[in-house]
């Protein structure tokens, strides 16, 4: 198992002031745990799945942060998929964990995306037109999703166009 899953895992089980850090030595658990990872095998971390995922027919919408470690790895993935089936989602401003950095930016978004499915449906809730929440009152700059901090990409692919 490389370095890099072993200190995610740790970093997920154990607060800061547990792993250690650059004047402070790592504790005895995380020490412990941190020998057990080593001893163990795991053949199919490093598998490559990315031939597979053109087959792959769920419908999929993925979030990662533009300042994600993994950000790379989540755009490369999400080339291979089919498009009629998954979309991205770049959220400004945010690492790795969207779902708790800035969830409110995943709601537009999720709308968009289960409505093109036709799996979701707005409510359509009677407003009084000179109510503060009329969706008419709302400028449409503060529905956009960069205003959220949201950051819709197409997927870029790369496509031989010879002649």
């Amino acid at each position: 198992m490389c370095n890099v899953v072993k200190d995610i895992l740790l970093q997920c089980y154990f607060r800061k002031g547990v792993r250690g850090g650059s004047a402070e030595p790592e504790s005895d658990i995380v020490q412990a745990c941190r020998s057990f990872l080593d001893q163990q095998q795991c053949i199919n971390v490093r598998k490559d799945l990315t031939e597979n995922l053109k087959q792959l027919q769920c419908r999929t919408l993925i979030f990662v942060g533009e300042n994600s470690q993994f950000h790379a790895e989540v755009v490369h993935m999400t080339a291979k998929l089919d498009r009629r089936y998954s979309a991205l989602v770049e959220v400004q401003a945010c690492g790795s964990v969207v779902t708790e950095k800035q969830p409110h930016a995943m709601l537009i978004p999720m709308e968009y995306f289960l409505m093109g499915y036709g799996l979701y449906r707005p409510r359509q809730i009677n407003y009084s037109p000179r109510s503060p929440l009329n969706p008419f009152c709302i400028s449409p700059e503060l529905l956009s999703p960069e205003s959220m901090g949201v950051k819709l990409k197409p997927i870029k692919t790369r496509a031989n166009l010879k002649a």
